[in-house]
Formats: structure tokens, C-alpha cells, sequence
């Protein structure tokens, strides 16, 4: 396992957005509904097309834009996001080998 830092996302980005939501309103999370309830006026400032990052088990800065971003439309995307300013790694569980047991039971052969 390696911990990573995420360098900060690109300007014109739907994180970088909400990220400036963040610092403006003084509030580390929220949840936009896109759905049916949405605020009056912001469907149309979400509606424009902008990137997107999407980091799963492999993050690669050095091809970050290639790599982690799309175009995205948000309310066309979700029925609601939820926004975390900040986050930390997972401490995994502490684990030991079942002897007799081969490296990958239960999942593989």
C-alpha cells in the first residue's frame, strides 16, 4: 500500500468549484441535489460541460489530466453529489497468512 497526496484539481473543474464553495462558506462538506429539488438557477451554471476527476485504486500525477479527467455534466451525471473537502488513506487491517491456505483464498485459486 503507498499513501498519496493529490495535487489540487485544475482550474474550471467541477472540484475545483466546489472547492472554492468550501473555503467561501466556511463548510468542509455538502450535498447538492440535482434531481428534481435543485436550487432554482444552479441547474443552468451546472449544466455547462467541465472536467471531472475520477481517482480509483491507480493515481498517476505525472498523466493526471489524460489519466483522471472527463467531461462531465453533473445533473446529468447524478441525482445528488456529495462533496468532501478533505479526505485521508484507509488504514487497512492487520492481516496474517492461513497456513495451508494458498496467498489469494478466498478470491482466487
Amino acid at each position: 500500500m503507498e499513501v498519496k497526496s493529490v495535487r489540487p484539481a485544475i482550474a474550471k473543474t467541477y472540484e475545483r468549484q466546489c472547492h472554492a464553495v468550501s473555503e467561501e462558506m466556511g463548510h468542509r462538506h455538502f450535498m447538492l441535489a440535482l434531481g428534481t429539488k435543485m436550487i432554482t438557477g444552479l441547474r443552468e451554471q451546472l449544466e455547462t460541460p467541465r472536467l471531472e476527476r475520477a481517482i480509483g485504486v491507480i493515481y498517476r500525477p505525472e498523466t493526471e489530466l489524460a489519466s483522471h479527467y472527463f467531461q462531465a455534466v453533473l445533473p446529468r451525471q447524478f441525482d445528488e453529489y456529495i462533496w468532501f473537502d478533505g479526505t485521508r488513506a484507509v488504514t487497512p487491517f492487520a492481516t496474517a497468512d492461513l497456513e495451508g491456505l494458498p496467498d489469494t483464498y478466498p478470491f482466487g485459486l
